[in-house]
């Protein structure tokens, strides 16, 4: 019998012998070190051998009749019968050649060491039925870090074999169908990546929420990343786009920064239960990234040819060596949960109401859960748990498994997006909000709560149980529609789950929405900044510590948020409009105040293409063309199109232009359309002129209504006379839509009018416009009704 095979003598083929988690280390090992994938060595201890251990003094069978009498139901008897089983495990002596063997193993491992008296080992678990496709046994059984010395080494073993009994390995196996008796256990002995010393985390080939497959999600911080798995902390967070990781080009769509208030590193033992520590993160490290973009991007290429090499989804550890700086690949599994849904069905939760938002932080399973807050500060606690129960903790592991089956939704202080207890809960269906920092003192018990996780990255906790929906789409039961429909993403955060509405693209990306929402600053006060007050200077660098300089804040952050939405959608167009902030808006920027305006009627006044080229404003504009520019020839998101809104004249249309050929975004280079946001009666009255410099009209239903009525849209006194249908607005819609026809260039209408009103929509196609762009919720119901109406009239 064989009781050790080394990583470099197994694969996938192997499961059987050494489980999923060992297997798939030594199929990398084997077949991927040639190819830039790094992983530390090591050997495995074989099923043959854990079911020779348990087979002596009749362990087995002491183990299976006090199991197989067990109702996981009873939380309290199943912590009383797992303790029992693993003290017996613990206490049971290895058969002696089993214990030779690992020992002669542990030798060679260390005698070929580069640094034999200094170097430690990870003891791994790994099972038999762990890691599949179908069972992700994430975080069931133990893994001891920082073990050195062979009787520590022997000690974390046996502590390995006995974690097969954990409680919540019990509940699992009993709630997926696995025999207890069916999985053995294999333990792998893997040199430790020095990352309490550096950094380490978890990354997806697919994000995780969405599904979205052309991106890699990555979270990263400080030491050991037990911590990050284990949902200590709130990890930095980015994703890095897989087109351009191939093709060796930028690839960075999303840089987030966590709290990472603590790491986990090396304690002074080395034996398991004692061999690591949890120590605070230093202020200033909390404040930058945990690994550099070169990191983000060398992960993410380990990352895709581990996915082509497994052909699927994969959920990886890694770790950076802070001693010699390099990346290692700690483990890597089949991605279990999105992964196996349905590609030609999107499910999309809705709020009915909103109430007051009693917390917020990361959302996991764009769910919506409702029912009375239970607060849980102890496993002790679990038999106090009912269904339906919102639980509320600190931070949840595995063994919290048996009661969140039962949550109606789960609510915690630390944890981010990767961690055990975010991964159990989408696969249980349950919606999560992870890492909001005060969970636990603003919920109290009994506290009636809706936990909402339908609107994008951030998870909301309402006050009350509030009503939901859910809208089922089947896009391959979409009919032909007549006109292209595409949508409005004001936010880059929920760009990858608009992406699976049935769409041809984005008619309307708002800057000023990603300058709101990711930036927040007055790009003048950045451009200003050495010389701004103190106290706004002291603001203002709190926000931006983590980029190199004021200037990189802005546009890696503009960058960013396009790049987001761009990728989403690739290869379907997105039309970005740029900043069109009004003087009012721009001032509650921080700064603002200081150098905008106070207009008596911003609505009209210092907007769009006039602030674009005033000299003013030279250098902000400068901004946000180096970032679009960056995410075009850079990034090779070639799909992103620029608007120009609120162009009054012809002479501001040709002085556009020219500002944007200056800085280096020329109409017709690389694919370049530039198109003018049609949204004045002067562009209708003189569209032939207009479109001598643009590729086409988007036409803005809500400014080119209240300006051909002259009246205030936002003036409660004269809303009622607001009707993108009066014939006056429609001549206007007419008269663009012809002139962009008979110039064969483009025309689309992305305003709000063919959300409301469908007979407007019907008109528009009639009249020949060749896209509408529309609020995501609108989406379908337009679609099916724009394709009923042809239907009806091709019919007649």
């Amino acid at each position: 019998m064989t009781n050790i095979l080394w990583f470099t003598e197994i694969g996938m083929a192997d499961v059987a012998q050494v489980g999923g988690k060992n297997a798939s280390l030594g199929e990398m090992v084997s077949n991927l070190s040639d190819t830039g994938v790094s992983v530390p060595g090591g050997y495995a201890t074989t099923a043959d051998a854990y079911r020779e251990f348990l087979a002596g003094d009749g362990l087995y069978d002491r183990i299976r009749t006090t199991v197989e009498a067990l109702d996981v139901a009873d939380v309290a008897e199943l912590a009383r019968v797992g303790a029992t089983v693993r003290g017996w495990i613990e206490q049971q002596p290895l058969p002696a050649q089993f214990e030779a063997d690992i020992r002669a193993a542990y030798k060679t491992l260390v005698d070929n060491d580069p640094q034999p008296e200094s170097v430690s080992w990870a003891v791994r678990s790994s099972a038999t039925a762990e890691d599949l496709p179908d069972a992700s046994f994430a975080g069931q059984q133990e893994t001891f870090l920082n073990i050195s010395g062979i009787e520590n080494i022997l000690a974390a073993v046996r502590s390995v074999f006995a974690s097969l009994y954990n409680d919540r390995a019990i509940a699992y196996r009993v709630h997926h169908g696995f025999d207890h008796h069916d999985v053995a256990l294999s333990a792998g002995i893997q040199r430790m990546v020095r990352s309490d010393v550096g950094a380490s985390g978890v990354l997806f080939t697919v994000d995780t929420e969405s599904g979205f497959d052309r991106a890699v999600f990555i979270t990263s911080s400080y030491g050991l990343g037990e911590a990050v798995v284990q949902g200590a902390v709130n990890p930095d967070e980015f994703y890095a786009y897989k087109p351009a990781l191939r093709e060796g080009r930028p690839a960075i769509l999303k840089r987030s920064i966590g709290e990472k208030a603590v790491k986990m590193v090396y304690a002074d033992e080395t034996h398991a239960g004692g061999s690591t520590v949890f120590t605070d993160v230093p202020l200033a490290d909390r404040a930058q990234f945990s690994i550099t973009d070169a990191d983000v991007e060398e992960l993410g290429r380990q990352a895709l040819i581990i996915e082509d090499h497994y052909g699927r989804p994969m959920d990886i550890e890694w770790g950076k060596d802070g001693i010699d700086g390099r990346l290692y690949i700690l483990q890597a599994r089949p991605e279990t949960v999105v992964s196996r849904t349905d590609g030609n069905e999107t499910r999309r939760f809705v709020l009915e109401d909103v109430s007051t938002v009693i917390t917020t932080g990361r959302a996991i399973g764009q769910k919506i859960g409702a029912g009375p807050v239970r607060v849980m500060t102890s496993l002790a606690q679990m038999d106090t748990f009912q269904p339906g129960d919102v639980l509320v903790a600190d931070m949840t592991d595995p063994d919290w498994e048996p009661i969140m089956k039962l949550a109606s939704a789960i609510v915690t202080n630390r944890g981010g997006r990767t961690c055990h207890a975010a991964i159990i809960a989408r696969e249980l269906g349950i919606p999560a909000v992870v890492g909001t920092g005060d969970a636990t003192i603003v919920l109290q018990d009994g506290r009636d709560v809706t936990v909402s996780c339908a609107d994008g990255d951030t998870g909301f906790v309402y006050e009350g149980i509030l009503g939901f929906e859910e809208v089922i789409t089947r896009l391959d039961e979409m009919p032909e529609s007549p006109t292209k429909i595409m949508l409005n993403v004001g936010t880059p955060d929920q760009a990858f789950a608009f992406s699976k509405l049935p769409n041809r693209g984005v008619g309307l990306a708002r800057l000023e929405f990603i300058i709101n929402r990711q930036i927040g600053i007055h790009p003048r006060a950045l451009l200003d900044f050495e010389t701004l007050p103190p106290e706004l200077h002291d603001e203002i660098a709190e926000r931006i510590t983590a980029y190199p300089s004021p200037r990189d804040y802005f546009v890696q952050r503009v960058a960013e948020g396009v790049s987001m939405i761009a990728a989403a959608f690739a290869p379907e167009p997105v039309i970005v409009r740029l900043s069109d902030f009004k003087s009012n808006e721009y001032a509650n920027l921080i700064g603002g105040e200081t150098y905008e305006p106070d207009e008596e009627n911003p609505m009209l006044g210092y907007r769009g293409a006039s602030r674009y080229i005033s000299e003013d404003f030279r250098e902000c504009f400068d901004m946000e063309c180096e970032a679009l520019k960056f995410v075009r020839d850079e990034m090779g998101l070639t799909n992103v199109e620029i608007m120009v809104p609120f162009v009054r004249t012809v002479g501001e249309a040709r002085a556009v232009i020219e500002l944007l050929g200056e800085n280096g975004l020329h109409r017709g280079e690389n694919g370049l359309r530039v198109i003018m946001m049609c949204e004045l009666p002067s562009n209708a009255v003189l569209a032939d002129e207009f479109l001598e410099y643009f590729d086409g009209f988007s036409i803005g239903s809500n400014d080119m209504t209240q300006l051909t009525l002259g009246l205030d849209r936002d003036s409660g006194l004269v809303a009622a006379t607001f009707d993108e249908r009066d014939p006056a607005v429609l001549r206007m819609l007419s008269m663009a839509i012809e002139a962009c026809l008979r110039a064969g260039k483009y025309v689309g209408i992305c305003g709000q009018g063919p959300s409301d009103h469908p007979d407007l929509a019907e008109w528009l196609v009639e009249q020949g416009i060749e896209s509408m762009s529309l609020n995501p919720d609108t989406v379908v119901e337009t679609w099916l009704r724009l394709a009923e109406r042809s239907v009806a009239l091709a019919k007649s």
